[in-house]
């Protein structure tokens, strides 16, 4: 209990006790809660009472909806994220809920399809959610018309710089550093580790995720006037290797491959690499500067760079104490989850934030009301993992720096913390 109390006052939450009979009753009341808040926001939308921004301004469940990539494209990385997000909920409510309301979750595989996402978008709109966390930047860019219209706080999965315009998107809220400030900060590294002259390719995903920090490095390496070589590769979707890719890099004279991607297909690139003895350095932009990268990997993932915004396991933070007791009491490890799970819990935590703001003010929880109070409750500190996130009314970047890190004897060390482009 006493390695729990620091944590514990930076979430202002109980942390989680009893016994496994008592973990197991939990469960299965969570679940039939959720059964039955499906089947009664079904009969709300069919009488008419359902509808855009939600309202949940009784004593009653909170609905939130969550867009997962559980078998799709991403779902290496989505699958682990989407977990840390359910636990924090099962955490939460487990321990009464938001000053005694609990969080009726509303989760469900989108397989990384624009139109499944559209579409669970539209049910979750009927069964009243006051809020949805989202994933992938190709469905939350499809959606933020939409999300605006219906005024419901989004929080996606995405960093693409385009959502942090309140003037844009004013209901799109990004937790971290985005892609862009990410791909600046490697840029930034690249060009003081090399001595100041260099050739970069940048693999990406064939995707607008993979594509959105694109442009904006090739701006930064102008606008800096840094003499930095630039070019950038499609990553083929399903691709067993990128040999040709790489080819073509080694042609441009790249000793640096900055990758836009998830990590089993980073995991590839760093193979490719060791096999053909190339002598280039990988820098992983969040997605893919994870534990699988390393997992996968294996040896050829040593000495390769991780710019990740989100603190993993290895390094000693507060903020992993909570979710790693939970772990613990279920099973697990926060070892074997791996940051992109404490990634989702803490992005789960900043809207849970936003909604207790509310709850202690006695003001109604409805969408407009929830992005008003997140633009208003000032940093939201979790504990080391990420620095304080905080948005205001003319942005929702929630913050703009990274931490490096190197793999090094088959772990994320740290390089650099809080770094800024």
């Amino acid at each position: 209990m006493a390695a729990h109390e620091g944590l514990r006052q930076v979430l202002a939450l109980p942390i989680l006790t009893g016994s496994s009979k008592g973990r197991s009753a939990v469960k299965r009341h969570i679940r039939t809660r959720a059964v039955l808040a499906t089947v009664a926001g079904l009969a709300l939308a069919t009488a008419g009472c359902g509808g855009p921004g939600g309202d949940s301004s009784d004593d009653g469940p909170i609905s939130i909806g969550v867009l997962s990539d559980l078998s799709g494209a991403t779902s290496d990385v989505g699958t682990p994220y989407s977990e840390g997000m359910r636990d924090y909920v099962e955490w939460i409510n487990t321990d009464g809920g938001i000053e005694g309301r609990e969080i009726d979750l509303k989760l469900n595989d989108y397989a990384y399809d624009v139109a499944r996402a559209e579409q669970l978008y539209s049910q979750y709109v009927n069964e009243g959610v006051v809020a949805i966390q989202g994933w992938g930047t190709a469905d939350t860019e499809a959606l933020r018309q939409k999300i605006a219209e219906d005024e419901l706080p989004f929080m996606s999965a995405s960093y693409a710089e385009t959502l942090v315009d309140p003037e844009e998107t004013p209901y799109n809220f990004v937790v971290a550093a985005t892609y862009s400030d990410q791909m600046r900060v490697a840029l930034k590294w690249i060009a003081e580790d090399s001595g100041g002259t260099a050739d970069v390719a940048v693999f990406h995903h064939d995707s607008p995720f993979g594509q959105s920090p694109v442009a904006d490095g090739e701006s930064y390496i102008e606008e800096n006037e840094l003499d930095l070589g630039y070019r950038a590769y499609a990553m083929p979707t399903g691709a067993t290797d990128y040999v040709a890719q790489l080819g073509r890099a080694a042609s441009q004279g790249a000793e640096y491959v900055v990758i836009q991607n998830v990590s089993s297909p980073a995991a590839i690139v760093a193979s490719n690499i060791a096999q053909q003895n190339l002598d280039m350095t990988i820098v992983c932009l969040n997605w893919c500067a994870d534990e699988l990268f390393i997992t996968l990997a294996g040896d050829a993932a040593e000495g390769h760079i991780m710019v990740q915004p989100f603190a993993p396991p290895t390094v000693e933070a507060s903020g992993q104490e909570v979710p790693a007791a939970f772990l613990e009491e279920n099973g697990s490890s926060l070892e074997a989850k791996g940051l992109h799970y404490t990634q989702g819990w803490y992005t789960m935590h900043v809207m849970a934030e936003g909604v207790r703001h509310l709850i202690s003010n006695d003001e109604d929880v409805t969408g407009a009301n929830l992005k008003n109070a997140l633009e208003s409750l000032g940093p939201v500190d979790t504990g080391g993992v990420t620095p304080p996130i905080e948005f205001g009314p003319d942005s929702h970047k929630g913050a703009d720096s990274t931490g490096i890190y190197e793999v090094e004897g088959g772990e994320l060390v740290e390089i650099a913390q809080d770094v800024r482009p």
